[in-house]
This record gives structure tokens, sequence and C-alpha cells, in this order.
């Protein structure tokens, strides 16, 4: 066991069987790293993240990830729902490096706290590969660390900063046509959503393109949302009824975290719906209810 186990966060006490020699956000963990002159890995997420527990699943229980991470690095796992301070500084940070956020959110750092690099899901072989260049690049340039240190905490505290804007914003069709025309350059014409995996639903986004698709007339982004909604349905959402009981009983409340995120999810998607043709709305309708009735089941 390592330092999480006297935690009162489940999600935390989740990752204290990991060899990965977690510790609490905290002093302990933040004076070992200048003592040792160490970077800091930060590891956030909370309970019912589906891609947390993968990445737990693939890296952080493997004997050989661990013992990289703990070779070269101060290991804190971090309960967003415990700290949202924390996880806002590393989120921005985060953002602005890689133009996207999510969790597990995993940030490397300076030991002094200050972020240098970071990103969301990583796959076992690519993390560790990173892990290495990461702990080899601060150990031979060590100053040029420090010079992007600086800068990025710099755009954190003006990406956080709050402008109050009194004119309001008048949106011509031009504009949002190539606002719209930017965001189909990342549309999937196989699997629906947008870029590769991991994705997730985000149906405020299908929402707003479905409106947009019908009051523009714009076949191809109706045909995109069309199209996403079916994978989503018919897809990896829907794990059938059987395969999902059985999983349950083997997964126990791993299982149960992803079926209730299914559930909350479920009333947005199927929101965007009617404007499908009466067939294919029925169809996908009935598989997300079923879904969703599974979901609440559980709960």
């Amino acid at each position: 066991m390592n330092r999480l186990v006297n935690s009162t966060s489940p999600y935390l006490l989740q990752h204290a069987n990991n060899p990965v020699n977690w510790y609490p956000w905290g002093k302990e963990a933040l004076d070992k790293a200048k003592a040792e002159n160490k970077l800091i890995l930060v590891s956030i997420g909370y309970s019912a993240c589906h891609w947390c527990h993968v990445m737990e699943h693939e890296s952080f229980e493997d004997e050989a990830v661990a013992a990289v991470m703990n070779e070269y690095f101060v290991c804190i796992k971090v309960d967003r729902e415990e700290r949202p301070d924390v996880d806002q500084i590393y989120m921005s940070a985060v953002q602005l490096m890689s133009g996207r956020g999510g969790w597990p959110l995993n940030c490397i750092c300076l030991p002094d706290q200050r972020p240098i690099y970071g990103g969301t899901y990583f796959r076992k072989n690519d993390w560790t590969s990173l892990l290495f260049n990461l702990a080899d690049f601060y150990k031979q340039k060590p100053e040029e660390a420090e010079d992007y240190a600086v800068r990025l905490t710099e755009g954190i505290q003006k990406y956080e900063s709050i402008e109050f804007v009194v004119a309001q914003a008048q949106y011509s069709k031009t504009d949002l046509q190539a606002i719209v025309n930017n965001w189909k350059r990342y549309f999937d014409k196989q699997e629906g959503g947008t870029g590769n995996a991991p994705k997730f639903p985000m149906p405020n986004n299908w929402q707003a393109l479905m409106r947009y698709g019908y009051l523009m007339k714009d076949d191809e982004i109706a045909e995109q949302v069309k199209l996403t909604l079916h994978k989503t349905a018919f897809g990896g959402f829907m794990i059938m009824l059987a395969v999902d009981l059985h999983a349950i009983r083997l997964m126990g409340a791993g299982m149960y975290h992803i079926l209730k995120k299914c559930c909350m999810i479920t009333p947005s998607l199927l929101a965007c719906m009617p404007k499908l043709t009466p067939g294919s709305q029925m169809n996908c309708t009935n598989k997300l209810l079923m879904r969703s009735s599974l979901s609440v089941q559980v709960s």
C-alpha cells in the first residue's frame, strides 16, 4: 500500500494499492520534491471517470511503469472533487499547452509545483516514453525547463484573469460559417464525433450543430450529427443488457460508475433525436432508453 491508504476520498483509496508510490497533495510530498530536486507528477481524476480507471489499469497497476514513476518523480494523486483549486490550476496549464483538457489530467511540474508539461489520457507505451524523455530533459536542460515554467505560469495568470465585456458581440452568418468550417476539419466520418479516441458525447455541441445544419441548410453538418447519434446509440456507448449485468458482477464499483455516467449523459442525447427520421429516431431512442433504465436500476 502507498500513502493514499489513509485518505477519505473514494477516488484516492482506489489507488491505495497501486505499486506507484502515490502521495496525497500536501506538505510531505511537496517538501520531498524540493529536498530531492525531483519533478512532481500530478495526476488528477475522480471516481466516475472512465478513462481514469483505464489509465490506472494500463499504467498505474503495472510494476514496470510504476518503477519509472517512482524513480524519477514524486507522484501525487488528486481527487478533483476534493481539491477543485488544484484541478483548476493544472487544467488551465494543460489547456494552454494542448488546446484541450479532461480527465485523467496528468501534469509534470518543477519541484516548486510550476507545470512544464501535461496532458490527459496516455497509452502505456506513450506514457513510459514521455516520462523518460521529461526526466532526461530536466536533467540535461534545467534552464530550459525553468524558462518554460516561467512562460507557462504567466500564461496561466493571463488565462485566469477575468475581463468584463460590456459590448454584446454581433455574429454574422459569415462568422458562424467560419467557426463551423473549422469544426468540420475534425469530424470523424467513419465513427462519428470528432477526432480520435477517447471520445466523449458532448451533447451541447451536437445540439448546436444540429440547429446550425437545419437553419443554414448545411447537409454535411446534418449528416455528421445523424452519424454521431447512430454510432452513439448502436456503438460502444450501448452495451447489451445481458453483458452489462454480467460486467457489473465482475467489475463491481468500476462498472457502476461507467453506467452512472451514461445515465447522466443519456437525457441530453435524447434531446438531439427529434430531427432524425421517425424510424431511425425510434431505434436510437429505444436503445438509449434501455441503457438509461439499466443505469437507474443499478444506482
